[in-house]
């Protein structure tokens, strides 16, 4: 019974050192947690303090770059002077995608008419049969532009999106990058405004033009051009003729302010990058 009793003692001293190792180890283990803690939160706090850093360095290198860049074909220039420089990439970004969209627009805007039209027509010398095939031609062009909208906006979304992928894989600040995209919605919503004036003044214009053939067709034979004026018989008529001309003009003129408005449209849009930049 001694020796059972000793061999006991000896069994729980045993399992008291090895409790005894465990705890130490297990101690060891937790300090050694809590220091790599530390590390990963000291390292994630150095990682955002960085990133603050290299985007006040980028902010004054953009401030820099654009302080004597007055026109929007010169962001490439300032871009070769910084290459690395993201809040220059987001302006270049946003210049491409208004150059690609206005040059979208225009080439989306000159297929709403027929080849046909973008030629001088003397309508004095045009045959019945030609004044006919005008008609045919304003009323394609007038439906056209009435049909234009739904597939310009899925182009300027598909413009957007590509364009907010872009940039968010420069990875600039949040604060920049939710600015950034603010100000492209902002010109993308210019551009389409724009769109939408010259869409409504070329309709009013193209079913003016539509009135003065129609008229011609029907007094086709009646009325004589003298001096390049048309001459009718009948008062009515001329007024008719008359009216339907003005309103023509008065479209073809809009049209014209409008398309100088576009033109000009991009410069205040950079303006206003520059003015993103230097925040």
């Amino acid at each position: 019974m001694t020796r059972s009793g000793v061999g006991a003692v000896e069994t729980f001293s045993n399992q008291r050192t090895s409790n005894q190792r465990m705890s130490r180890s297990g101690r060891a283990t937790l300090l050694l947690l809590c220091i790599f803690v530390i590390a990963c939160l000291g390292a994630v706090y150095f990682v955002g303090d960085l990133a603050k850093y290299q985007e006040i360095i980028s902010a004054k290198e953009s401030q820099a770059a654009l302080r004597g860049v007055n026109d929007p074909q010169q962001i490439d220039q300032a871009l070769k002077q910084f290459p690395s420089n993201n809040i220059l990439k987001l302006v270049a970004l946003a210049n491409k995608e208004s150059t690609e969209i206005d040059a979208a627009t225009q080439r989306l805007l000159s297929e709403v008419e027929p080849k046909r039209l973008a030629k001088q027509i003397d309508l004095g010398a045009s045959s019945s049969s030609d004044l006919d095939a005008l008609r045919q031609d304003l009323k394609i062009a007038e439906t056209n532009a009435a049909t234009f909208q739904p597939g310009y906006i899925a182009l300027i979304k598909a413009q957007r999106d590509k364009v907010e992928n872009d940039a968010r894989s420069l990875k600039v600040g949040n604060d920049s990058f939710v600015k950034s995209m603010a100000m492209i919605d902002g010109q993308d919503t210019e551009m389409m405004t724009l769109t939408s004036k010259v869409l409504s003044a070329r309709a009013e214009y193209y079913s003016a033009y539509e009135k003065c053939a129609a008229l011609l067709v029907r007094e086709f034979g009646i009325y004589k051009v003298e001096n390049g004026q048309f001459v009718f018989p009948f008062q009515n008529t001329a007024d008719s003729y008359n009216r339907a001309a003005a309103a023509m003009a008065a479209g073809a003129k809009r049209i014209a302010e409008l398309e100088g408005e576009r033109a000009t449209l991009r410069q205040p849009q950079f303006d206003r990058w520059k003015t993103l930049a230097e925040r």
